[in-house]
């Protein structure tokens, strides 16, 4: 249906009503310079010059959009495909024009799907890191390290399936014949238990019970710099991945300073060696010694290191609770996408905030 010049009016004016309130994706579009992507996207997808003819694919950086704010708001495919075209303010900011042609859950599954198995995602990370670093947002003062656990859809195997699980078998050898049950069974996500709150002891030293509750899923590592609070490594493991194992994948090297704040977890003597041979200082929680209560001396290192290490726990609230952090996908590589595109629209959203702070002074 053709629109009439009163209702093209109309909607010229209600798009200027959502200026006028603080419209977020304008705040983010004038913040973040899209265009700087463009050709790490373009690689990484192998566009065509068009020479064979067939539909024109979408503008990449125009999907690369669509990723972002599907990662702000953790939409399944489906339903990001109903909110491009229900959303004027969101089919401003991906520059798609109200009844043309728009990207439905298949183009932007395929597109995500391209972008990861080209690896452009984590160097479209490293892109905004350098830009970061032009900006004057070096990484300094220090890096704390962390992860949290994602939760992912739980499966319901038999004892000889999760034994084939266990053994590292794929999903196609495990239901050989069965393509469509293998497409949907994730092998690579994983149980484990997560004990929530601060450990307690009784006045004899012993530790009071603590709650546990089983998560199936996957682990996001991280390291963020003390100074701005960006993340700067990220990985991803299954939920059962120790944490200590992984910190020297995800400490950053051109962190200005040498400090390392990481909770209990990470402590080891090969990780006190490591760092000290790669000339970190480490600044890892100590653990209460077996059967003797904790020094006092040592009581209040940790709380002056838990006071610096709070900052770590900001990301995540950030990211599960705005973003409702959960992994919806198959796979290991499909959730590494998933909490990449979580990791840069975050860092997104910290230098809003930065920028937001320099402004006002």
């Amino acid at each position: 249906m053709l629109m009439q010049p009163s209702s093209l009016f109309s909607l010229s004016e209600h798009l200027e009503r959502l200026s006028r309130d603080g419209d977020p994706l304008e705040v983010l579009a004038t913040t973040i310079d899209f265009e700087l992507f463009r050709p790490l996207l373009v690689k990484g997808l192998g566009y065509s010059d068009g020479a064979k003819g067939g539909r024109p694919p979408f503008d990449p950086v125009a999907m690369f959009k669509v990723l972002v704010v599907q990662a702000q708001h953790n939409l399944s495919d489906a339903r990001m495909e109903f909110m491009i075209r229900d959303r004027l303010s969101w089919m401003r900011f991906f520059g798609f024009d109200l009844g043309g042609t728009m990207p439905d859950e298949n183009t932007i599954r395929h597109y995500r799907n391209r972008l990861t198995e080209s690896g452009t995602l984590e160097a479209l990370m490293q892109a905004f890191e350098q830009q970061l670093r032009q900006r004057g947002y070096l990484a300094m003062g220090g890096q704390i390290v962390d992860a949290t656990l994602v939760p992912a859809p739980k499966q319901r195997n038999t004892e000889d399936e999760k034994a084939a699980v266990k053994a590292g078998r794929s999903a196609k050898q495990i239901w050989p014949g069965r393509p469509n049950k293998a497409h949907q069974k994730d092998v690579d996500a994983r149980w484990t238990v997560k004990v929530g709150g601060k450990v307690r002891y009784r006045p004899d030293g012993t530790p009071l019970p603590q709650i546990a509750t089983p998560v199936f899923g996957y682990k996001s590592h991280i390291s963020i710099d003390r100074r701005f609070g960006f993340i700067r490594k990220g990985k991803v493991t299954s939920a059962a991945h120790s944490d200590g194992r992984e910190l020297r994948h995800v400490v950053d090297p051109d962190n200005t300073a040498s400090d390392v704040w990481a909770d209990s977890a990470y402590r080891s003597r090969k990780n006190e060696t490591w760092l000290s041979r790669h000339m970190f200082t480490s600044r890892i929680h100590r653990r209460k010694p077996k059967g003797k209560p904790m020094p006092e001396r040592t009581s209040r290192a940790n709380a002056a290191k838990s006071a610096v290490r709070a900052r770590v726990e900001h990301v995540f609230a950030h990211q599960k609770g705005r973003y409702g952090l959960f992994i919806r996908t198959i796979g290991l590589a499909r959730a590494q996408a998933k909490l990449t595109l979580a990791n840069l629209a975050y860092n997104f959203d910290r230098l809003i905030y930065h920028e937001r702070q320099a402004a006002t002074g």
